[in-house]
């Protein structure tokens, strides 16, 4: 289910304008924000002239009321139905400080409607508010056209676009991400500076294998929460051939992650799919680890914790599922064209119809078959598809990261696992980029066309580098 968004909304106003357009413009906000399932706080009539944000006294009723709606507030709109304030605008931010994006929009002058009594000026002042606010080092966004009517198709799109940036910042503040085992030896590229992390308000919980080992070892087959979670990954994929034995285990493992990120308060999370799992338990993670995926709280390999950083990330934006992904193989001589696979534990929503319960063909010659049934294996669909990855750069003490948009494509492929081709323009030069900044393998995918509130999100609210490849 969609989350429900709330917005702040402060009204323009400069007096020697026609105020009556402030009245009209309150309305016309409003009405769009409602009309988008969005729920306004705002000022009345009753408490400022027209609703408005004028002077100081006004500023300081602005930021009451949103002070008192701060944990519903994910973000703040500035509307211009005239030139507007700008110093009341930006008191208003500065008293509430709470920190959330902010989105200035400015409705046009109609051309048959220029004389004093009708013109609003909002291209200008806009101008004006911007300035303002980056005296006071207030961080805001722009609307895609300089000045567009609240009830327009091009606002409309650009809510949709600030409401992914809005559930982006909010969802990462304070985010707290379990790491469940160590880090693979083999895997030196999934390294990450947790002190970065806490800088940007993101905590990282650790819980060893030897934990959840012990837990799995004291719980019964009968434990409620083992055969609720059996139930649950019946009803998720077909089990195929997998044995009885290694699905109980898996409900065991699923019950235990998820009442330890329950009881820890944590969102999201990263496990250390192998071999440890496999040899001491005798399963491969995956189907738990898709399952949460599937819900919306991301789960990544080889407890990569920047992996599932930027898993969320793209769910918060799109409000649907995401996958870790390798960027693994060309496609031919196609230079736009690759293979990105997993063993794979993406959620179901990336595949075709088909998609079953298999084992792990990459360990299985290691630990042997009957320690690997978990996997999902089946074909990515086609799709429009955005990437991400975020990194923690020890060196310059910064979280940097990419994002780019491209689609998955029907073309051929016979192989194993969760695989599918996509397919990015000017794709050769991402690699290049990615190889010359020494990004890791893993990147996050997911089915929609939101780089754009992801890249927005990152670089301007929360300070993190990025580059957006276009």
């Amino acid at each position: 289910m969609a989350k429900q968004m709330t917005l702040g909304v402060i009204v323009g106003n400069r007096g020697f304008f026609p105020s009556h357009l402030a009245t009209s413009g309150r309305l016309e906000m409003i009405a769009a924000l409602e009309a988008a399932g969005i729920k306004p706080i705002v000022l009345t009539p009753e408490e400022t002239a027209h609703g408005a944000v004028e002077s100081y006294e006004d500023a300081k009723k602005c930021a009451a009321l949103f002070k008192k709606h701060a944990t519903e507030i994910d973000g703040i709109i500035i509307t211009l139905p005239n030139f507007g304030e700008e110093r009341g605008l930006a008191d208003a931010l500065r008293l509430a400080d709470l920190r959330v994006p902010v989105l200035i929009q400015a409705t046009p002058d109609h051309a048959g409607k220029m004389t004093i009594a009708f013109r609003r000026d909002s291209f200008c002042g806009k101008m004006s508010i911007c300035n303002n606010l980056k005296q006071y080092g207030i961080p805001y966004s722009l609307t895609r056209l300089h000045t567009e009517a609240p009830d327009s198709e091009e606002f409309k799109a650009d809510l949709e676009w600030f409401s992914a940036v809005c559930r982006i910042v909010k969802g990462l503040k304070n985010l707290r991400i379990g790491a469940i085992g160590a880090r693979p030896t083999a895997f030196n590229t999934v390294r990450y500076s947790e002190k970065l992390l806490e800088k940007s308000g993101i905590t990282v919980e650790t819980l060893d294998l030897s934990e959840v080992m012990g837990r799995i070892g004291r719980m019964n087959d009968n434990d409620d929460a083992a055969q609720a979670k059996l139930a649950a990954i019946k009803k998720y994929i077909p089990i195929g051939e997998t044995p009885d034995a290694a699905l109980m285990k898996m409900a065991k493992l699923g019950a235990v992650i998820d009442h330890w990120m329950a009881a820890s308060e944590l969102t999201v999370s990263a496990v250390q799919c192998w071999t440890s799992i496999e040899e001491f338990l005798g399963i491969v993670p995956c189907t738990v680890m898709s399952m949460m995926s599937e819900s919306l709280i991301p789960s990544a390999c080889e407890v990569d914790v920047l992996g599932t950083l930027s898993m969320y990330a793209l769910t918060l934006a799109s409000e649907t599922p995401s996958a870790l992904l390798d960027w693994n193989n060309n496609y031919g001589d196609n230079p736009d064209k690759a293979v990105c696979f997993h063993c794979s534990n993406l959620p179901k929503h990336f595949f075709n119809e088909g998609v079953k319960m298999d084992f792990q063909q990459i360990i299985a010659g290691t630990v042997g078959k009957e320690n690997t049934h978990g996997t999902l294996d089946g074909t990515v669909k086609a799709g429009a598809m955005s990437f991400a990855r975020f990194s923690t750069n020890d060196f310059t003490g910064q979280i940097t990261g990419y994002v780019g948009e491209g689609a998955f494509t029907n073309d051929p492929l016979h192989t194993f696992g969760g695989a599918g081709v996509v397919e990015i323009p000017k794709m050769q030069e991402l690699l290049r980029y990615i190889c010359e900044n020494g990004f890791e393998h893993h990147v996050a995918a997911n089915f929609s066309t939101t780089a754009a509130p992801v890249y927005e999100a990152a670089s301007k609210y929360l300070g993190w580098g990025m580059h957006w490849h276009q």
